[in-house]
């Protein structure tokens, strides 16, 4: 039988492979799935629209986080940092000055975009701040951008699958509600430990990213950065820009609001003075624009989930799983990791999609005769996987935002592809190991 979430997910990926906007890709296969679920057009259409309600938050968060990142930017720090780089790589001109400028900028990298999950939980709003002014770093040095979007995919992944803070607070508090509501008691400090082994995945996939991505590649410097007279920063701008960023981090924790966090951010630039409002204005809109087409993409998202979560082939297609594999226990995890990467891929987002693989995979491993542990690491890796290579994700839809503002980096081929292929096969074998032995 046609299952109507295999084949609508299968239809995504390949709309989206032949360049199909996103979007598009979502609405058309929300659309066929459906039919082939028996839906008619007018239920498929209101399931949908009442599902996008439950992103818009998010995408509001995302949009006002865009445009305050873009006055961070519009201070010149990042430019600043830029050019000074890009001067000493031209004074020194010698391999070792470039090799060191591209250690320094994955560290960089690395660093900032694990912060951005667990310590600092801004999510993607880091990304218009800082990739964008350094595109012109990256051309001088031939970086090649997929490895960019690795580093940027593995930073905004790795931290929350593993450590309980921040943004892996509440993925671990959502698989712990999964457990409870499955009527199968977990202590919550049992699934760091029971990730730990999954979590391997990311990093033996970066390192072989890093490898793989390691050779010089050619892209065209639009908008080459000044070097030869590079603006000295102002110590007031300096200042605003320090108190505007702790005042949305401060804001965003008591608020529990990304919303509220990002307007005070916002607030402080416009009341301090450090610009006339009609210049920095300009700066806020385009801000705006560039986070608010994620902010569209996960509208639509959430949308299809909700069509494909109301086929009910979701729930079929676990059933014939555990026809199909029997008591065969690790071809079932296999299987059921298939399963994972099929729904997971389709909704784009591992928070989303815990509680349904939680509902399917508990009842399934229980009767495997599966650890609790193995269970935790199940449902853990099979819901990650949706973030690490699915167009839909905002984790790689935000590395895309930012290495393609030259509309030089193509968000299937050198975004989701190479972070499919170097996290999601590593995750799937790595959570195969830990639901055998734990």
């Amino acid at each position: 039988m046609l299952n109507a979430v295999v084949i609508a997910v299968i239809l995504m990926v390949v709309l989206c492979l032949l360049r199909l906007n996103v979007v598009i890709s979502l609405f058309i296969s929300a659309i066929v799935g459906g039919l082939i679920a028996g839906m008619n057009v007018t239920e498929v259409v209101t399931v949908f629209t009442d599902n996008i309600v439950d992103g818009a938050e998010v995408a509001l968060s995302y949009a006002l986080l865009g445009g305050f990142a873009a006055l961070i930017s519009y201070s010149g720090i990042t430019d600043y940092l830029v050019g000074k780089m890009i001067q000493g790589i031209h004074a020194e001109d010698s391999k070792q000055s470039r090799i060191k400028v591209k250690v320094v900028l994955v560290v960089a990298l690395l660093i900032l975009s694990i912060l951005s999950q667990n310590l600092i939980p801004v999510h993607i709003a880091f990304i218009p701040i800082v990739i964008p002014p350094l595109i012109s770093l990256f051309n001088e040095l031939q970086m090649d951008r997929r490895q960019i979007a690795l580093i940027l995919g593995f930073g905004l992944c790795f931290p929350y699958v593993l450590m309980p803070y921040g943004f892996g607070q509440i993925f671990h508090q959502i698989i712990a509600n999964g457990f409870d509501k499955a009527d199968h008691a977990i202590e919550f400090n049992m699934i760091w430990k029971a990730m730990l082994i999954p979590s391997l995945g990311y990093i033996v996939g970066l390192v072989l990213g890093l490898i793989f991505y390691r050779k010089r590649r050619h892209y065209e410097t639009k908008q080459p950065v000044e070097t030869s007279n590079v603006v000295e920063l102002k110590p007031y701008v300096i200042g605003v820009t320090i108190v505007a960023i702790i005042g949305t981090f401060v804001v965003q924790m008591l608020t529990e609001s990304m919303i509220f966090g990002a307007l005070a951010g916002v607030l402080i630039f416009f009341i301090s003075g450090v610009y006339k409002w009609k210049n920095i204005d300009h700066q806020f809109v385009e801000g705006l624009q560039l986070m608010a087409y994620i902010g569209v993409v996960i509208l639509t998202a959430n949308g299809f989930a909700g069509v494909m979560n109301e086929t009910g082939d979701i729930e079929h297609l676990v059933q014939s799983i555990s026809q199909v594999t029997g008591d065969h226990k690790l071809l079932s995890i296999i299987v059921m990791y298939v399963v994972g990467l099929i729904v997971t891929l389709g909704i784009g987002s591992s928070f989303a999609t815990i509680p349904v693989i939680a509902a399917l995979f508990i009842p399934l491993g229980e009767a495997l005769g599966l650890s609790t542990m193995a269970l935790i690491a199940l449902i853990g890796t099979a819901s990650a996987l949706g973030d690490s290579g699915s167009p839909a994700s905002d984790s790689t839809l935000g590395p895309t935002a930012g290495l393609n503002v030259d509309g030089q980096h193509d968000h299937i081929r050198d975004t989701c592809i190479p972070n499919f292929v170097f996290f999601n096969i590593p995750l799937i074998i790595f959570g195969t190991i830990a639901a055998m032995v734990l």
